[in-house]
């Protein structure tokens, strides 16, 4: 019995290509494009060492900041959003990866039960809110709403508008309780996108990862495009704003998240040559950063 083939076509620089998932072999075209797609500004990755000796330093001022969060009751929240196989998993691997577990957690939520999609939309995300000492990171949020649901059909246009609409009074409530409040958006590339979505189809250890809606976004690239745009446009604040962070090489990218919390954050015992100086090529702020990037 003959399958349904998954190969999609995409319009690149006035080129027709052809990508199959299910095809073991990975075109040219995305592997040699994987790292610069989109105009990322590095050709290599951060060198293995490197990356390793500064990412050990971060860590470090990460837990001294969150001793410090412990011992004076603060509170932060972190929300990582971006398209699939954008490296959200991975950053907030790093971020949890010394702290303790018991005052500090990752959310990462299920489609909502039928009594969650009677609720108010909001509600559901903060039951799993900080408590004194806690820091809490979310992996996806109800930023959902902003893009997925919207591009997949899951609410409506009234929603969607409503969502845009309300969001930047709910995250103020957020920053006037006190709490301190990260967005990340990690930007990737087409193409690094798609060898992402081929590692995992043919890894005998990564392959759950790639879900049916991954494939069916692969198709939607210019509509996720629009609705990240609109979505940030519309919820970027003074109080709450975005940054946006280049995740083609996930160790830059990683870095730069990692050293955003640290200068943003007033702890004892801050090191600032620790954490060093942002890269201004790989992490920017609200709607002209997804421009300037």
């Amino acid at each position: 019995m003959a399958t349904e083939s998954r190969a999609v076509e995409f319009d690149i620089d006035g080129k027709k290509r052809v990508f199959d998932i299910d095809d073991p072999k990975l075109p040219d075209w995305v592997d040699d494009n994987d790292i610069t797609a989109g105009g990322y500004p590095y050709k290599k990755r951060m060198d293995k060492g490197e990356y390793k000796d500064t990412l050990e330093a971060l860590q470090v001022q990460i837990v001294n900041m969150h001793t410090h969060m412990q011992e004076t009751g603060k509170r932060l929240i972190a929300v990582f959003e971006g398209r699939d196989a954008a490296g959200k998993g991975g950053s907030i691997s790093v971020l949890h990866e010394f702290l303790n577990p018991r005052t500090a957690r990752n959310v990462a939520l299920s489609k909502p039960s039928d009594v969650e999609r009677g609720q108010w939309y909001f509600q559901r995300y903060i039951e799993h809110f900080p408590t004194t000492g806690e820091l809490v990171s979310f992996d996806r949020s109800w930023y959902n709403r902003g893009g997925v649901e919207p591009v997949m059909g899951f609410c409506t246009p009234e929603q969607h508008k409503a969502f845009l609409h309300d969001t930047p009074e709910f995250e103020k409530m957020i920053v006037e309780e006190g709490i301190i409040f990260f967005k990340f958006w990690l930007n990737i590339g087409l193409e690094t996108q798609l060898k992402r979505f081929h590692d995992r189809r043919h890894s005998p250890v990564k392959y759950w990862k790639l879900s049916g809606i991954d494939i069916v976004g692969m198709q939607k690239w210019d509509d996720y495009t629009l609705a990240r745009d609109t979505m940030i446009q519309a919820t970027h604040s003074s109080h709450a704003p975005w940054t946006v962070i280049r995740m083609n090489d996930k160790r830059r990218g990683r870095i730069e998240v990692l050293r955003h919390i640290l200068r943003n954050t007033d702890y004892e015992g801050k090191d600032t040559d620790a954490i060093g100086s942002p890269d201004p090529k790989i992490i920017g702020s609200g709607p002209m950063a997804l421009e300037e990037l």
